[in-house]
């Protein structure tokens, strides 16, 4: 019997923490191992679709209607991409499933259910979360396995983090007790900076969890790989960046 796929959330609350760069950039590198990688674009502005050179205006169905219960099943939105992944795509109609699943019994679920039966056809499953603590970033949590978080090598990162995982252990406690922290990933490293190291140095202890490693670095290739619709791994492979992504693939590989 094929083991189920792992479902992974990639979440902070907190914007422009690299948040879709590590998921299309770590999805391309379990790939690259040989791995089924699906992933899932959860925020409403739709920038993993983009970067994954699917345009958002151009889809006819998506996460959205999954979601909202429209009778579409998440099969049926899934799109291949380039770098050897499949993707489950968004809208901007996502903005308005948070209101339409506040009334619903169980609606920290619907993802957990719209998931499942893909996850014997998958080794990996990555969800790009939206930065906010809303209802769908709880489905996200309540349907994954493992979480991600985020965060940039700055003092003010640290700020919400602790909320995050204060709704973690609230999530683990009441709606997934599966829900491990896989650590926090270290994103726009400027290993120059002595307030960047010394942020490095601190975070694991700070929250008592694993930090991921090597730390991604600061660099430009990751903001050119968004409009040739790859990843960086694809459009600069041997650069430190894409090299980064690939070692914490392999570290996480056990997980899977």
């Amino acid at each position: 019997m094929t083991r189920p796929g792992t479902i992974v959330a990639v979440a902070n609350q907190k914007g422009g923490v690299a948040k879709t760069t590590s998921v299309a950039s770590l999805g391309a590198a379990f790939a690259e191992l040989g791995k089924r990688v699906l992933l899932v674009d959860l925020d409403a502005q739709a920038c993993l679709t983009f970067s994954l050179g699917v345009d958002p205006d151009e889809v006819v169905v998506s996460i959205n209607e999954v979601l909202v219960g429209r009778g579409v099943s998440a099969r049926d939105v899934i799109v291949e991409c380039g770098d050897g992944l499949d993707l489950i795509p968004s809208t901007i109609e996502l903005a308005g499933a948070e209101a339409q699943l506040l009334p619903r019994p169980g609606r920290e679920y619907v993802l957990r259910s719209a998931l499942e039966p893909l996850r014997a056809d998958y080794d990996v499953i990555l969800l790009d979360c939206s930065p906010s603590l809303g209802v769908l970033t709880l489905n996200a949590l309540t349907a994954s396995q493992g979480l991600i978080v985020p965060m940039i090598c700055e003092m003010l990162s640290h700020r919400g983090v602790g909320q995050l995982l204060d709704t973690v252990a609230d999530v683990q406690a009441i709606l997934n007790p599966e829900l491990e922290v896989y650590g926090i990933l270290p994103t726009l490293f400027d290993g120059r900076s002595n307030h960047s190291r010394a942020v490095l140095a601190d975070v694991g202890e700070r929250y008592g969890m694993p930090v991921l490693g090597p730390p991604i670095p600061k660099t430009v290739r990751f903001a050119e790989a968004p409009a040739v619709g790859r990843s960086i791994l694809t459009t600069a492979r041997r650069s430190k960046g894409a090299q980064a992504y690939r070692d914490v693939a392999a570290s996480l590989l056990h997980r899977l």
